[in-house]
């Protein structure tokens, strides 16, 4: 008898594990970022939820995979969930240039609205290309970094600037400037080499490079409000259990929540924490906000054309 309890125990035991999984997931930011933080409190939701039957084991700082391929690594399974910036996926589709539209959503209500208005569209394509969105947060602010005083738009002329997207690239080309793509972890020392010498970035992203060692003025521009948005696999997502897989949504939830939330704090903190430590935190000059107005209409109006029915679908539903 006990021989057969003991076999049966292992036997319920193993089957346990063997229902048990884990996933890779490629995080975008380095680990003090609190989009990151936010992915390891989705990863524990997820574990508590779903009763350990699904780990999630996060990899920051796009080690596993960089920005332009994590999109299709995910689509190919080489991990089953990642985080991406949104508007990354511009080159291949407008559409996801939505919130890089500078003006076009500056606060974070009108960057939560502008989510609402884009999240079905990009439902949609993801799904025709074997992907699932879970959920989006959003980074600070976007804001301009420069060695020297800004006074309008000709400050810019011939200033190498770094770019991180189509838009950005666009927007130093309206500004005169010299476009570079950097990658996030490169930024300090493109700035020490010379290779750029200006960018747009967040307060988060200042912080995480440490941006006073190698750049004096920051402007509270407020530009545009761009979010990360983490997708699945939906191969993987389908084997699982529909156990499981409401606990993943659940966790998704929960984490667009606390992601949004987190934004908010970060923001102020940041740029507090940027001040702190000597740089210049100024507001946007008269003459760049100026500028900057006739910069975005054009982007804007680009931006339309590029995207087509979609952009406008996108604007319709912000009203």
């Amino acid at each position: 008898m006990k021989r057969f309890l003991l076999g049966t125990t292992i036997a319920v035991f193993g089957a346990g594990l063997a229902h048990a999984e884990t996933w890779k997931m490629s995080a975008d930011a380095p680990d003090g970022n609190y989009l990151t933080q936010n992915i390891r409190a989705f990863a524990d939701d997820v574990a508590r939820l779903s009763g350990g039957e699904l780990e999630i084991e996060v990899v920051s700082n796009s080690v596993l995979l960089k920005r332009p391929e994590l999109k299709r690594g995910v689509q190919r399974g080489i991990v089953p969930i990642g985080e991406v910036l949104i508007s990354a996926l511009g080159n291949e589709d407008a559409a996801y240039s939505a919130d890089a539209v500078p003006l076009l959503a500056t606060t974070f209500d009108e960057a939560k609205a502008l989510w609402d208005a884009s999240r079905p569209i990009y439902e949609e394509k993801l799904d025709a290309e074997g992907l699932m969105l879970l959920y989006a947060a959003p980074w600070p602010p976007q804001g301009i970094y420069m060695n020297q005083e800004v006074t309008d738009g000709s400050s810019f002329d011939g200033v190498k600037f770094r770019a991180y997207n189509p838009s950005t690239a666009r927007l130093a080309e309206l500004l005169g400037a010299v476009p570079a793509t950097i990658a996030t972890a490169e930024i300090s020392q493109a700035f020490s080499t010379g290779v750029i010498n200006g960018m747009i970035t967040s307060p988060s992203t200042g912080v995480d490079s440490q941006a006073w060692d190698f750049v004096s003025h920051y402007y509270d521009v407020q530009a545009f409000i761009p979010k990360n948005m983490v997708i699945v696999n939906k191969s993987s997502y389908d084997g699982l259990s529909a156990e499981v897989q409401a606990a993943l949504q659940e966790a998704a939830e929960t984490a667009q929540t606390r992601g949004w939330e987190m934004a908010e704090k970060a923001t102020t903190e940041a740029t507090q924490t940027m001040a702190d430590n000597g740089m210049q935190v100024l507001p946007t000059p008269e003459g760049l906000a100026t500028d900057f107005q006739e910069i975005a209409a054009t982007m804007r109006q680009e931006w339309l054309e590029q995207a087509g029915d979609d952009g406008q679908t996108i604007v319709d539903n912000l009203n």
